[in-house]
């Protein structure tokens, strides 16, 4: 009978454990199984874990396994694996993708109540390279209501639980895809990022995710989509559990984009200039970093220092202190052809009746507001606010402006940057609304368009994931990514919520 040859490395993961950091492979040859018995098995993964974790939203099971038949016949028509890993490099490997974007005929709500109805009658880009690529989407996943806030929660799917401690967020706007990947639900993800929405689920949920520079890879399909000034600090990228899946990832979903990075690139660890900043300098706004964070990410660098013979500088960016300020001045800036930034109330109404904050506020407080409470309170988003004070917004744009070429200059063609990936492990459910600026650790590098690489480090004394960013200057993704590949030998990447 015809059965799948898993061709990649990435593949491999997918039915096998891993070898451990510094063993060889198993001394046998590729796995084989039927396309059809891998897609049954984590359709029945979700189905054991979905109950509790509320990740996937709307499942295409049925489609799921028609689709895996055909990658059985495919293969039992003997072309040569050669010709299949080059023109179809993910074939038969089942992805779950962020229900912010278009997946044809699955939901397209973001969250929305009035979006409830809506169905997708094409692909997004992204989601369209992928499927082209072989990949078999099992369903959408939750996100934040219009995707900007970091706890998925919402009035259309609930909210989703974090597989280490389901008392705890799994983060936003992509935390149901970092859900589902660290359950082990499935096996690449699809998500989106304008203030660390692939990064902080990615971080809380133990995986990998990696913001790539801005402009590498298109956001055409997905809702809300970005406009004016904020086309350039959202970026679509790619979320797993095995670092070595971003990269093939990352060229798929650019398609041709992927000619301005140098993914061809070969990296020699000795040779990056690592630069290491613990904290942001002690923002009013954010909360202090917590002790085994700092832990860890000082692991790191005696890691690299010691098996590398390198010296890590530590460095102080003193603007990095005022990086919510400058995030939220910039979002709220017009573009270069004059355009606003689109108000989070006309995306509310959805171009439907306008929302009004202090009506919605008192709605929700008798239980009768369709929204969740963070995006009433978004409504009332710095825009506003900066035409209260213009001087002072452009102030903190011009310091963004000049922080970007502060951190182009740092990092030059060789640097990579060590930043905390949030200043504590996964909150608690509806803790994020006491420290809503958390986030500013992340956002920073979407305004200033720096690719980052979220690396998992194991898990903390409570079993929860602790983690770091890798930052590198634009178009040098090939570095942050091969680190990544590195830390996740030495610390193991990784770990199933189980295991603790």
């Amino acid at each position: 009978r015809a059965k799948v040859i898993l061709l990649t490395p990435m593949s491999v993961n997918i039915w096998r454990r891993r070898p451990r950091p510094g063993l060889t492979s198993p001394p046998f040859g590729p796995l084989q199984v039927k396309c059809v018995e891998v897609v049954e098995a984590y359709i029945e993964r979700i189905r054991e874990v979905n109950p509790l974790t509320n990740a996937v939203v709307k499942d295409r099971f049925e489609e799921a396994l028609e689709e895996a038949r055909h990658v059985d016949e495919l293969l039992s028509e003997g072309p040569s694996d050669e010709s299949l890993e080059e023109k179809f490099p993910f074939l038969g490997v089942p992805i779950t993708v962020k229900e912010a974007f278009a997946l044809n005929g699955m939901p397209n709500t973001s969250g929305l109540v009035s979006r409830r109805n809506v169905i997708a009658t094409s692909d997004a880009v992204v989601v369209s390279r992928l499927k082209q690529a072989g990949a078999i989407p099992l369903g959408v996943t939750n996100c934040s209501e219009l995707c900007m806030w970091y706890e998925s929660s919402n009035r259309v799917y609930g909210r989703t639980n974090n597989p280490y401690d389901l008392q705890r967020i799994v983060g936003g706007s992509s935390g149901g895809e970092g859900c589902v990947l660290a359950a082990a639900c499935s096996v690449i993800g699809v998500g989106s990022d304008i203030g660390g929405s692939i990064r902080m689920p990615a971080f809380f949920n133990g995986v990998f995710g990696h913001k790539p520079t801005t402009g590498v890879v298109p956001n055409d399909g997905q809702f809300p989509n970005a406009r004016g000034v904020r086309t350039s600090f959202l970026c679509t990228g790619p979320m797993c559990r095995y670092a070595e899946d971003l990269e093939p990832m990352l060229r798929v979903m650019a398609g041709p984009g992927v000619r301005k990075l140098k993914l061809d690139e070969k990296v020699s660890l000795e040779k990056i200039k690592f630069h290491c900043m613990d904290h942001d300098g002690g923002s009013i706004f954010v909360s202090p970093v917590d002790k085994e964070i700092l832990q860890v990410q000082k692991k790191v660098v005696e890691h690299l220092e010691g098996e590398l013979g390198i010296q890590v500088r530590r460095v102080a960016i003193h603007k990095m202190k005022y990086s919510f300020q400058i995030w939220s001045a910039m979002m709220s800036s017009k573009d270069s052809d004059g355009q606003e930034a689109q108000l989070f109330t006309d995306l509310l109404g959805d171009h439907g009746k306008p929302v009004w904050p202090l009506w919605e506020l008192m709605k929700w407080l008798v239980g009768m507001s369709s929204h969740t409470f963070p995006a009433i309170g978004k409504s009332e988003e710095p825009k506003k606010l900066v035409k209260l004070n213009p001087g002072g917004n452009a102030k903190l744009v011009s310091m963004g402006k000049s922080l970007q070429d502060e951190m182009e200059t740092l990092l030059g063609p060789d640097g990579v940057l060590l930043y905390p990936s949030h200043p504590t492990v996964a909150p608690k459910h509806h803790s994020p609304l006491c420290m809503p600026f958390n986030f500013a650790y992340t956002a920073i590098f979407n305004v200033l368009g720096l690719p980052v690489t979220q690396c998992p480090l194991g898990l903390s004394s409570e079993g929860l994931p602790l983690g770091i960013q890798l930052v590198a200057a634009t178009y040098n993704d090939h570095l942050t990514l091969t680190v990544a590949r590195y830390l996740e030998k030495a610390f193991g990447g990784w770990v199933f919520p189980g295991k603790a």
